[in-house]
């Protein structure tokens, strides 16, 4: 086991875990996310939460087992559930029988939901186009194809 006196500097130490990409990365997102709930709120969407916008985005327009969206917001099934009712309670999302499977349900948007994801595509676009402004436009694309080849998915889209 390593001890303290082991260790030659615990400042340096902590800065190198403070100061690096994966850190910048999430503060980042952290940031973006954060943003975009308060854009959310401004155009009446008061109920969310970072944690029911953290699922959102995992559930498919034609619906989603909890399962699937626990696994791809990398939360438990639990959690997942529990947000499902929060946002069911709100008006965002329901309950149906999965049309493969009838002892499954899937979590599917409602009329609030759908006005959700449009609001939603608006705000992403504010904030693309805010960072844009700030970044200058080689900027922006340059940042944009950097995690598009770091994440190894292709060319941006909008």
């Amino acid at each position: 086991m390593t001890s303290l006196q082991d260790v030659p500097n615990t400042t340096t130490l902590e800065q190198a875990r403070q100061q690096h990409i994966g850190r910048l990365l999430h503060r980042a997102a952290r940031a973006y996310n954060v943003l975009a709930l308060e854009k959310l709120h401004a155009q009446g969407h008061t109920v969310l939460s970072l944690a029911h916008t953290n699922l959102l985005p995992h559930l498919d327009t034609e619906g989603t087992r909890i399962v699937t969206l626990a696994e791809r917001a990398g939360m438990t099934k639990q959690a997942a559930g529990q947000l499902v009712t929060e946002l069911e309670a709100h008006g965002y999302v329901e309950r149906q029988p999965d049309p493969v499977d009838g002892r499954a349900t899937r979590v599917q948007f409602t009329a609030a939901g759908w006005r959700y994801l449009l609001d939603a595509q608006e705000v992403k676009r504010a904030i693309e186009d805010e960072y844009q402004t700030e970044l200058g436009q080689l900027l922006w694309e340059q940042l944009n194809e950097a995690l598009h080849r770091l994440l190894g998915d292709g060319s941006p889209s909008r």
